[in-house]
């Protein structure tokens, strides 16, 4: 579920205001200035884009007793590809530029290598030597955490880690590294994390943990029930969808019917339970498949 994937990764960044600077530094070698305090400040910019085009966080390095701004960075999530993100991260970067007067950068976190690959490409904003070329954090430039001292440390990381390598080999030993540090975490972040780290490790590695833990392990935290009471919903939905959409298709191949490529398509790519029943009760009376997509009957 994108949804529960992309708001995971905001809350790390939000919880730790630091990460997004050790996230440059660290793994993407960027250099970053000394600060002495991280703050995660506002990021709607509804003077120029529409309030839901908003970044996803925006950190800002503090330094001095004045705690002046040294340097601003825009975290963007990005899961999927959106034609609209060449276009309103500049604004990103330039309003959040004007808005605190530091220099400014954009990370985009993915943990999707092929997305990685389509943020980092440089935008091109038309004027003579503005080209933005985002800093991408993906999958590969992830630390593996699988000491637990690290954990303790820098739980968001560990998350994080968990999250970019879950489905690899070391997803064992990632899994039980947070879970030595957890009990150091306040109660909301340990059943957060917690949940965050298993859902996102394979099968193998989470009966592992589980089987460590002495019992099966149910979802801790209010974040991640809503969203796996929401997946198992649309799971749900899915289901009856393709199973209404294959019934479609066998009516239509017991009476001996020629299904076209199209017909087949759309019928499979419905989302609509109430058009599937109808086709259900069309399949059965059609001559020509074709019919099936008629808009007149029943």
């Amino acid at each position: 579920m994108p949804s529960v994937t992309h708001e995971a990764l905001v809350e790390l960044f939000k919880n730790r205001p630091t990460l997004a600077a050790e996230m440059l530094h660290d793994a993407l070698g960027h250099p970053v200035p000394t600060f002495t305090e991280a703050r995660v400040e506002s990021s709607d910019f509804t003077e120029i884009v529409p309030s839901d085009r908003r970044a996803d966080v925006v950190v800002v390095l503090l330094v001095g007793e004045q705690q002046q701004p040294a340097m601003a960075i825009v975290v963007e999530v990005q899961l999927g590809v959106d034609p609209d993100k060449p276009y309103v991260w500049p604004v990103y970067v330039t309003q959040t530029r004007a808005r605190h007067r530091c220099p400014t950068g954009l990370l985009v976190v993915t943990i999707d290598a092929a997305m990685a690959r389509w943020s980092a490409r440089p935008i091109d904003t038309g004027h003579p030597g503005w080209t933005l070329t985002p800093l991408v954090l993906g999958p590969q430039r992830v630390p593996v955490v699988t000491d637990a001292g690290q954990a303790k440390a820098a739980p968001e990381v560990a998350v994080l880690s968990a999250m970019a390598h879950g489905q690899s080999e070391a997803a064992v030993a990632i899994g039980e590294a947070f879970f030595a540090a957890a009990p150091g975490l306040d109660e909301e972040r340990r059943a957060v994390y917690g949940d965050l780290v298993l859902s996102s490790l394979n099968a193998a590695a989470r009966r592992k943990l589980e089987a460590m833990m002495k019992s099966g392990y149910e979802f801790q935290s209010e974040f991640a029930r809503s969203y796996v009471a929401k997946g198992r919903q649309e799971g749900r939905k899915e289901g009856i969808l393709e199973a209404k959409a294959q019934a479609v298709l066998a009516i239509l191949e017991a009476r001996g019917l020629e299904v076209p490529a199209e017909v087949r398509e759309r019928v499979l790519a419905s989302t609509d339970l109430d058009e599937l029943d109808r086709w259900i009760r069309r399949a059965a009376v059609i001559s020509d498949a074709r019919e099936l997509l008629a808009t007149t009957g029943s």
